[in-house]
């Protein structure tokens, strides 16, 4: 089944124009942000402890409860990544470079994937091709907005991917050699499903993490772009799954052979949960 180009292009259109509308007010954010940072600089040392504390516990539930990325947790990591050296890092820097990080790792996957004959070569089915190509850019974007408020802040920008996911995403790309194209499709999908959900949860977090209204409403802004990524995908995962990529296609009737639970697949929960949320210190610049 051949995708109407036309129905092709009009949710392209409004998968920019929700992109359009979260980066303008976070472009806002962003700046009120800087602006408050400089004023009131984060030295409450008891708060800062707190804050510490917490994410080295939230570092050791990001990386056990992930189901495809939870393998590369440990003592050692969590240690690593949670470590005092990072203590008199601000936590709004912090927040911004795991920002940052898990914007590059998902460039960086998406990347990888559009080489995979089966989500960006010829035999690609032609809408999970154009939503892998137009997230990419998404996420690029995402992450110079990250950056650029880092270097007005004078903090260094976090050019890396999040360093706890690489060794495991690495794993996942490669386990997929020698796969079908059936297999391969609803692998890339799985693992892309998780680094979209790891960064909707971690945004819906860091929206308590921050306590004033310009960084709650940088994080909630990009969090629904997140949140559109991850409907998308747990509905193509769901066709894939039942063995129907035939339904994957914006074909006039095609909703009309989807199944009931179509409806609904792509909002699971009532409300965001956070288990995945990455801690604010997990990409930061070290």
């Amino acid at each position: 089944m051949i995708p109407d180009p036309r129905a092709l292009s009009e949710l392209l259109e409004e998968s920019q124009d929700l992109q359009a509308d979260a980066l303008r007010p976070t472009s806002e954010a962003l700046e009120e942000f800087v602006d408050m940072s400089r004023s009131e600089p984060d030295d409450d040392v008891a708060a800062n402890r707190a804050f510490h504390d917490d994410q080295r516990r939230s570092l050791a539930a990001s990386l056990g409860g992930a189901t495809i990325l939870g393998v590369a947790g440990g003592a050692v990591l969590v240690g690593a990544l949670a470590s005092s050296a990072y203590a008199t890092t601000s936590r709004d820097v912090q927040l911004l470079q795991t920002a940052a990080s898990i914007e590059n790792l998902a460039v960086a996957t998406y990347t990888t994937a559009l080489t995979l004959p089966y989500i960006g070569g010829s035999s690609a089915n032609p809408v999970v091709a154009k939503f892998a190509t137009v997230t990419r850019s998404q996420h690029a974007e995402h992450a110079a907005a990250f950056n650029s408020a880092l270097r007005s802040l004078r903090a260094r920008p976090q050019t890396k991917p999040d360093p706890a996911f690489v060794p495991v995403v690495d794993r996942a790309v490669k386990s997929l050699s020698g796969a079908t194209a059936a297999q391969g499709t609803l692998g890339v999908v799985g693992l892309a499903l998780e680094l979209e959900n790891i960064a909707a949860e971690t945004y819906v977090k860091d929206t308590t993490l921050t306590a004033s209204r310009p960084n709650r409403a940088l994080f909630a802004s990009i969090m629904g772009v997140e949140a559109q990524h991850v409907a998308v995908l747990l509905a193509v995962q769901a066709l894939l799954t039942a063995g129907a990529p035939q339904l994957i296609s914006l074909a006039p009737g095609t909703a009309a052979s989807l199944p009931s639970v179509a409806g609904k697949v792509g909002f699971p929960n009532p409300f965001y949960k956070t288990n995945s949320a990455a801690p604010a210190s997990q990409g930061a610049v070290r």
